[in-house]
């Protein structure tokens, strides 16, 4: 099944079924996981420099002279997650920019926001570089597939096969078997008859 012959899904009801259906029609035309992992990636990054951790009654800060490395590129993997969502033309550049900032990341910001930052931006930048969108029927693709479904129900219909190359089986037909006539032995019989005769 292609998405020429898909069947559509109906409209939907209500204005909440409308507005996720607008939702997952828009999520599906841009790379929207991998942007979203890149954004998140951001976040950890940028807050661990700033942070008082508190363990216990020991208070860590983290700030050094790399928090404005954090800042900067925190800041940056979340302007590509957002830029991949509404420009995914660029979702190429914006992987690899993210995969390479989030790999600045380790020295510069503290293993990448202790690997909460890290693996994240890893894995959004490589399904930034690797989404492509669907690619839209052409209408000489379209007549080609609408042909080939009538063609199949035809093949159905007279029971065929709508695969090529491969026989439908078709309902036996009965058998006939043709038993031969007894010849007649009627002029044997004469010549017999005759040669008593002659006797």
């Amino acid at each position: 099944m292609t998405s020429a012959t898909a069947q559509a899904r109906p409209e939907p009801a209500n204005g909440f079924s409308k507005a996720r259906q607008a939702f997952r029609n828009w999520r599906h035309s841009r790379p929207f996981w991998g942007g979203l992992l890149v954004l998140l990636a951001g976040l950890p990054i940028i807050y661990f420099p700033y942070a008082n951790l508190n363990i216990g009654t020991l208070s860590l800060h983290l700030a050094t002279s790399a928090g404005a490395a954090s800042l900067l590129i925190g800041l940056l993997l979340m302007a590509l997650g957002i830029s991949a969502w509404f420009q995914p033309h660029v979702r190429v550049f914006a992987g690899i920019a993210a995969l390479v900032l989030t790999l600045v990341s380790i020295p510069m910001s503290n293993l990448g926001g202790f690997g909460m930052g890290l693996i994240p931006g890893l894995l959004g930048g490589t399904l930034l570089c690797s989404w492509a969108p669907l690619k839209e029927p052409t209408a000489a693709e379209l007549v080609e597939s609408d042909a080939e479904a009538e063609g199949a129900a035809e093949a159905e219909e007279w029971g065929e096969s709508p695969v090529p190359g491969f026989a439908a089986e078709a309902p036996e037909a009965p058998t006939v078997v043709h038993q031969r006539e007894p010849e007649h032995e009627e002029p044997q019989e004469a010549a017999a008859e005759g040669e008593h005769h002659g006797e």
